[in-house]
């Protein structure tokens, strides 16, 4: 039995599932979780001793690759003085200032503890602001797992959502409108219906969690017309985004001001953290200068904090944004070329240094269009490469994400093996 099978087995025994969040649990691919013992680069070590490219980067946060060097200095530096104090401390004011200088539309920003815990706050923060209940959110994107954003479609475009996960009241989620992503229609009907009871929607302005799937022309706009028209929030989930499309929120690249953006992933440089910030005027109604109530013991933690100011500083100074889209680009060239002289159905979505080997022909527009993508096919796959030494999301569902650390010699063997791999899970002629 390898070490991995036996880390797992004793995980079953006291950790539900054997795994701390569901997508760790190799269901969806098949066969069983591998166990990492150390990390370097672009390179994974396994409890059993095998390295791996890594293409998933703890979920994206990882921009510039596991264990470096600056970082961790960072972050040995600031546990010397201390793992947390409950109390204000300057590294959490640099930081704010640091994303408030990099992003124009924040001119104030809150730190928390998670993703999660950003999109609740952002959208507390709108319901207060507005003194409306109603929230819209997009078939497909994922806000974190707060009650109210586990929710699914209802059975029409005007009928509250459904709760996606058991637990998850009715009451939660009746006020929650779920729209097909960059169905600009659905939207204006809605709105045209409704808008006047909407306080807040939220959306991931390049959707990560359906597979990469890039917003239609005009989409984001008429989401921020239809807002501003209404008066209701506009909210972008940038916990991917933020800082992995350049050096602020992909909302500044895009020429949008949403209300509020959430952040995530890079701006704790690996570690546990969230953050939302927008305006001054709206900001300035949480506790404690408003009404709406939001508080953590450990949000501004100092280690979080500092792994954070170290990455965007250095991403200031190197700005890896150019070289990061050009890897991503020609795996996806290579790789849909091979493809399209197969005639197989298979193409993959790319965007800056992120990308996604869908199942199916593309483009992958929305939800709907994901749906048919061939599962078992990107299962196949996923372990061809992982046996091959490259370590992929073990869901067809995610995105792929390249990093600093890796190298022209990186992106050539991905293309090698996934070729292979690729060959594997069609089946050999």
């Amino acid at each position: 039995m390898s070490t991995s099978d036996h880390l797992f087995e004793r995980a079953c025994r006291v950790i539900p599932g054997g795994v701390n969040s569901p997508v760790r649990a190799f269901k969806a691919v098949g066969g069983r979780p591998v166990y990492m013992q150390s990390a370097e680069g672009c390179r994974l070590t396994t409890a059993d001793g095998r390295e791996l490219i890594d293409f998933v980067n703890s979920w994206g946060p990882l921009i510039l690759g596991h264990a470096d060097a600056d970082v961790v200095a960072a972050v040995r530096e600031a546990a010397g003085k201390g793992t947390s104090y409950g109390a204000n401390h300057e590294g959490e004011v640099r930081l704010a200032e640091l994303l408030t200088s990099l992003i124009p539309a924040m001119d104030m920003v809150r730190l928390v503890n998670s993703g999660t815990e950003a999109t609740m706050t952002a959208l507390r923060l709108a319901r207060g602001h507005t003194g409306r209940n109603r929230i819209v959110k997009f078939d497909g994107c994922y806000h974190g797992h707060a009650d109210y954003l586990l929710v699914s479609a209802g059975s029409g475009l005007l009928t509250g959502g459904i709760g996606s996960s058991a637990g998850v009241p009715a009451d939660a989620v009746r006020d929650v409108f779920v729209l097909p992503y960059n169905d600009d229609a659905a939207a204006r009907e809605l709105f045209s219906a409704r808008g006047g009871e909407i306080a807040a929607v939220i959306v991931e302005p390049l959707a990560g969690n359906m597979g990469l799937v890039e917003p239609a022309p005009g989409f984001l706009k008429t989401l921020r017309n239809l807002c501003s028209r209404s008066g209701s929030l506009l909210i972008f989930d940038e916990v991917i985004t933020g800082f992995r499309t350049g050096l602020s929120a992909y909302a500044t690249f895009l020429g949008i001001a949403p209300d509020l953006i959430c952040l995530g992933k890079i701006i704790g440089g690996g570690l546990p953290i969230g953050a939302v910030g927008g305006s001054r005027k709206i900001m300035e109604e949480l506790a404690p200068l408003g009404r709406v109530y939001q508080a953590g013991t450990l949000s501004g933690n100092p280690l979080a904090v500092a792994a954070g100011i170290a990455t965007i500083e250095k991403l200031r100074r190197t700005l890896p944004y150019d070289r990061l889209a050009a890897f991503a680009e020609r795996i996806a060239e290579s790789l849909n070329r091979a493809a399209g002289a197969e005639g197989r159905d298979f193409h993959v979505a790319r965007a800056f240094g992120m990308f996604t080997p869908f199942f199916k022909r593309g483009p992958v527009r929305n939800l709907e269009d994901g749906k048919g993508c061939d599962t078992g096919r990107y299962g196949r796959f996923f372990r061809g490469m992982l046996d091959r030494g490259f370590y992929l999301p073990p869901s067809q569902y995610e995105l792929c994400f390249t990093s600093a650390a890796m190298g022209e010699g990186e992106i050539d063997r991905f293309i090698s093996a996934a070729g292979e791999a690729l060959t594997e899970a069609f089946g050999k002629p």
